[in-house]
Formats: C-alpha cells, structure tokens, sequence
C-alpha cells in the first residue's frame, strides 16, 4: 500500500505504483493483469494509470499484452440501476428513514414489533455503500410491511404513504423484493478470500442464464422464483415490464462483462483442461494439452487436488507451457474485495479519535489485521521478557 497525499492523476498514480513495485524489488515483465473500480484516473484512454502501465511495459517487451478486468462485484452492483427500482427505493427509504431518524418513532415502532409479536424485531437501514443492504432493507419492509402500515395510521401519516396502498406499487415492490433477493445471492457467492477469477466469471454466467429463464417465466405467468411478487395480485402489463426488465438486466452484464469475455476461453482452459476442445486452445498449447488429456492418473489427480497444487505438481519439462499459462490466469484478480476489505480496516482505525496515527503505523494496524499469520506469541515475549520487581 501507498499513500497518496496529493493529486491522483494517472501519472501520479503511475509513480506510486512505481515506488511499490521498486520497494517490492519485482520485474515488470512478469505482469500479468491489473483489476480496477473502475475510475477514469485508472481507465482513462489516453492518460489513465492502466494506459500508462501498458505503455512502460510495452517499451520493455512489446509483445507481453496485460490483463484488465473492471471489478466483477463492482460491475454488478452498477448493473441493478438498469431495473429502474427507484419508485420502490424511494419510498421504502422515505419510509424507513421516517422510523428510525426520529428516537421516538424508532421507539415506538420496536415496541409495535414486540407487541404483535412480529418476525423480526427492528427495520433496517439502507446505505448506497454497502452492496447487499438494499435488497436486505426490501425484504424486510415487505415482512413488517402490515406493522408499517399500522404504525404509520398510529401516527397519523398514513396519507403522506399512499403508495402503500397502490396495487401497481405493491406489484413493483414484490418484483423488487425478488430480483435484488437474487442478486444479493449472487454478490455473496462473489465475496471471500480464495476466488479464483474463473470462479466468478462462472458465477456471474450462471447469473445470466438464470435471467433468460427468470424472463420466460414472468411471461409464462410462472412464479416459481418469484415467491413474493405471487402474492400480489399482477397484471398481464407489469408482467411484460418486468419480464423486459429482467431482459434489460442481462443486456446489461453482457455488455459491462466484455472485458472477462476476451479471457473467456483462457480461464475455462485452466479450470477444464480434461474437457476443453483441444482445438479451440491455442496452437503453442495443444500438444501438450493432447498429452495432459490422455495421462489418466493426473486426470484422477486433477479431481481431488486444488487448482494451485495441481498445476503446481506437473512437469514442468513436460508441460512447461500449460503451466506458464495457468500461472497466469491464477493470479488475476477477478475483484477488488480484498482491497475493499483493507478500506473498511482502514476507516476503522484512522477514526477522528485516532487522528494522531501516522503512515507507519496505519501499516502496522492493517497488517495485523488483514494477515491470516498467526504470530508466535510465546517466543516474542520470552525475547523480550523483563523482570519486574513487586510494589
């Protein structure tokens, strides 16, 4: 990790990622691919940081092409504004920020919950920033949404509601309930340590033919995977809306996914490689992909290793080349998760009560705190044991 104190142009950028790879003491050469959010200091055609990455590397090996991929958690979730969910967002957070902004109301509503002995206990918040909060904040209101509607009559703001009471709004609501339900599945499935970029782009595959059928479905009047938009009365017109939203959904991932869709067949080479077409592998690789497919005890090895172990354990004599290869794709980073997770321990520590931290020891914190090592406790202290004498 850098700090960046300044300016975060791409050439400043640039300079950062220079000092890191310096103090690192790594070559650029070996390279393999950079994962971004997104931004356009980081994308930007011509003076963006990735731009200026392929540029230097390029000057010192033209043919080493690198790897670009835009977070896939972070594609996703920019993918739902294609739902156009806003009638239902904003008035379930109008309603829930009504509730909980105000300690009385707030109050008075757990003591409703606790009254008639609700499901759950309190509403949740929704936040633009955290990823599965939306659909959670969805689902709930629609479980206490009878509660809601008694609380809000209680306190005599029922008429500020009237879409609660709207069947056209209900409908949207129970589409929206189940759609970012689904979503939200998939984000949890592209979260953790130990995804490789493979596992995601699959996941996120999965995703899109999953939207083809949710689609037919909502045309064909099937509620299977929509439980809570069959408990509302539907018309044949909002059907077809959100039949076509579902639609607009997967046009959406097929166009923000282009750029997993160019390494596509690289990735399936190295998680299939006992399956894969040997003529759709390319030329510098298929000998040895004839022989890897034909050898039964690394087929059988192949099944109850790990990905790593496994391609690790080859020959390297014999198939020097698949295992370049496999290096490659394994280390590509299909998501900035665990930067995003470093951020949340950042934010925590460097708090207004601990403005005196510096550089070094933010470092230090992160660390400890991002580390799976286990630190030998019981050599440290006995290297630096002291006796102290009794008061």
């Amino acid at each position: 990790m850098q700090s960046m104190k300044d300016t975060t142009t791409g050439k400043d950028l640039l300079e950062a990622v220079n000092q890191c790879v310096s103090k690192l003491g790594v070559e650029w050469e070996k390279l393999a691919g950079v994962t971004t959010d997104g931004s356009p200091n980081l994308t930007g055609k011509n003076i963006g940081l990735l731009k200026r990455i392929q540029d230097q590397v390029s000057e010192k090996n033209p043919e080493l092409k690198i790897v670009f991929l835009h977070c896939i958690i972070h594609q996703e979730v920019l993918c739902k504004s294609v739902l156009k969910l806003s009638n239902v967002v904003d008035t379930v957070t109008k309603v829930v920020n009504y509730i909980r902004a105000r300690g009385l109301n707030h109050r008075q509503f757990v003591a409703l919950l606790e009254e008639t002995e609700a499901e759950h206990t309190d509403i949740l918040y929704h936040t633009n920033v955290r990823w599965l909060s939306l659909g959670n904040v969805l689902k709930r209101v629609w479980e206490l949404r009878e509660q809601i509607g008694v609380f809000l009559n209680m306190k005599g703001k029922e008429p500020d509601f009237p879409q609660l009471k709207n069947k056209d709004w209900l409908s949207d609501f129970a589409f929206a309930v189940d759609v970012m339900g689904h979503m939200n599945e998939l984000n949890l499935r592209l979260q953790g340590k130990g995804l490789f970029a493979h596992d995601l782009h699959f996941s996120v595959k999965s995703f899109m033919t999953k939207l083809l059928l949710f689609s037919r479905h909502l045309r064909n009047k099937q509620f299977t995977h929509f439980c809570t938009l069959h408990q509302v009365a539907v018309s044949d017109e909002n059907l077809e809306k959100y039949a076509s939203s579902v639609l607009d959904l997967h046009g959406e991932f097929s166009w923000r996914f282009n750029d997993f869709k160019t390494i596509e067949k690289d990735l399936s080479l190295v998680s299939s490689p006992f399956t894969f077409d040997v003529d759709n592998a390319p030329c510098d690789l298929q000998l040895e992909l004839i022989d890897l497919q034909c050898d039964a005890l690394l087929k059988e090895q192949f099944k109850s290793e790990p990905l790593p172990r496994f391609y690790a354990s080859l020959n390297g004599q014999n198939f020097p080349k698949i295992k370049a290869h496999a290096r490659k794709m394994l280390v590509l980073f299909g998501s900035t998760y665990i930067c995003e997770q470093a951020f949340s321990v950042m934010k925590f520590n460097k708090s207004k009560h601990r403005s005196s931290m510096n550089d070094e020891h933010l470092a230090a914190v992160l660390r400890i705190a991002t580390t799976e090592m286990m630190p030998d406790f019981a050599s440290l202290v006995n290297a630096h044991q002291r006796f102290q004498s009794s008061h």
